[in-house]
C-alpha cells in the first residue's frame, strides 16, 4: 500500500497505527517523526506570508478574502508516488491544502481505486475517531493504541479531580490575539483548570487587547500555531507585552507546532504539559515549558 499524508497530524496517526513503511509523501509540514523527513514533499504555500504573526495574519485573511487557498498540491509530485490512499483533512484551510484542492487533484491521476482519508477533528474524541479512521483504511488494528492514549489522559484527569480549578487562557496567535477552541477547552479540564472564553469545539475567537486583559485569568498558556518556542520568542515584545496584561497569572510559552494545535496522538504530551502549566504542586515542572 502506498499512502500520502497531506498534514502533520495525520501523518503522525499513520505512524502510530505502523503504517510508517507504507509512506511515499507528506506535506511540507509534516516533521515527525523524525524519519519521515526526506519523504518526498507535495505540497507548498502559495505565497510568502510575512515574518511576523501580525503579517502572517494579514496575508492570510487576504488571500481567503479573494478565495485563493494558502496551500495547494504538487499534483506532478503527487502522481510520480502513485498514491493508493490520501490522507487529508477539511477542518482548516488556513492549516493545510482544501480538501476540495485534494480531490481535484486526486482526480487527475486516473486511479478508480484511489482511496481519501478526510479527517476532521473538532473535539479529542474525534482525534481518537480519526486515529482509528487511518488505522482501519491501512489495514491495522487501532484500538490498542487508541486505549493506550486514552488511558494516559483518564490517568492525568484523576489525578486533577478535586483539586482547584484555576482560570486558565490559552493563547493560539500573538497578534491578532486568538484564542484556543477546538479540543483546548478539554485539555484545559481534563488538567484540572477552567477553560476562558471558548468552549469544546468552539473555533478560535480574535479578541482584542483590552478584552484580553479584562479576563483575570490565573493561567496563561501561550502556544502559537505553527510555532514552537524560539519562534514564537522571535516576537518576545509581543509576548512580553500578553504577559504584562495578566499581572497576577502564571505565563507559560510552549511549542504550538508539535503539541496542542497538532490533533494527533501526542495530544496526550499536550495534555501532559497543560497539566504541568496548570497544577504544577501536583504534576512537577515540565521542561516543555517555558515561564515568561
Amino acid at each position: 500500500m502506498r499512502v500520502v499524508s497531506l498534514l502533520p497530524s495525520a501523518t503522525e496517526h499513520v505512524c502510530a497505527v505502523g503504517g510508517r513503511d507504507f509512506l511515499v509523501g507528506v506535506s511540507h509540514e509534516c516533521d515527525f517523526p523524525h524519519d519521515v523527513v526526506g519523504l518526498p514533499v507535495l505540497t507548498r504555500c502559495r505565497t510568502s506570508l510575512g515574518r511576523d504573526s501580525l503579517a502572517i495574519d494579514r496575508s492570510i485573511r487576504n488571500l481567503l478574502t479573494r478565495a485563493v487557498a494558502v496551500y495547494e498540491v504538487d499534483v506532478d509530485a503527487l502522481a510520480a508516488v502513485r498514491p493508493d490512499v490520501i490522507v487529508t483533512q477539511d477542518l482548516c484551510d488556513v492549516c493545510a491544502v482544501s480538501y476540495d484542492d485534494v480531490c481535484a487533484a486526486a482526480r487527475t491521476l486516473g486511479n478508480p481505486d484511489l482511496r481519501i482519508v478526510n479527517l476532521h477533528p473538532t473535539r479529542l474524541a474525534d482525534i481518537w475517531s480519526d486515529l482509528r479512521a487511518v488505522g482501519t483504511a491501512l489495514g491495522f488494528d487501532p484500538d490498542r493504541v487508541v486505549a493506550g492514549l486514552k488511558g494516559r489522559v483518564d490517568a492525568i484527569a484523576a489525578r486533577a479531580a478535586g483539586l482547584p480549578r484555576p482560570r486558565v487562557l490559552t493563547i493560539e496567535w500573538l497578534e491578532p490575539a486568538m484564542i484556543g477552541g477546538t479540543w483546548m477547552p478539554e485539555l484545559v479540564s481534563l488538567a484540572g483548570g477552567e477553560p476562558l472564553v471558548t468552549k469544546p469545539g468552539d473555533h478560535a475567537p480574535t479578541l482584542s487587547d483590552d478584552a484580553l486583559a479584562a479576563l483575570e485569568p490565573e493561567v496563561v498558556l501561550i502556544k502559537p500555531c505553527g510555532f514552537d518556542i524560539p519562534r514564537t520568542l522571535a516576537e518576545r515584545a509581543r509576548v512580553d507585552a500578553l504577559a504584562r496584561m495578566f499581572p497576577r497569572a502564571r505565563t507559560f510559552v510552549a511549542d504550538g507546532n508539535a503539541f496542542f494545535n497538532r490533533p494527533g496522538p501526542r495530544i496526550v504530551e499536550s495534555l501532559e504539559i497543560m497539566a504541568a502549566a496548570v497544577h504544577p504542586e501536583v504534576f512537577g515542572e515540565d521542561a516543555r515549558l517555558l515561564r515568561v
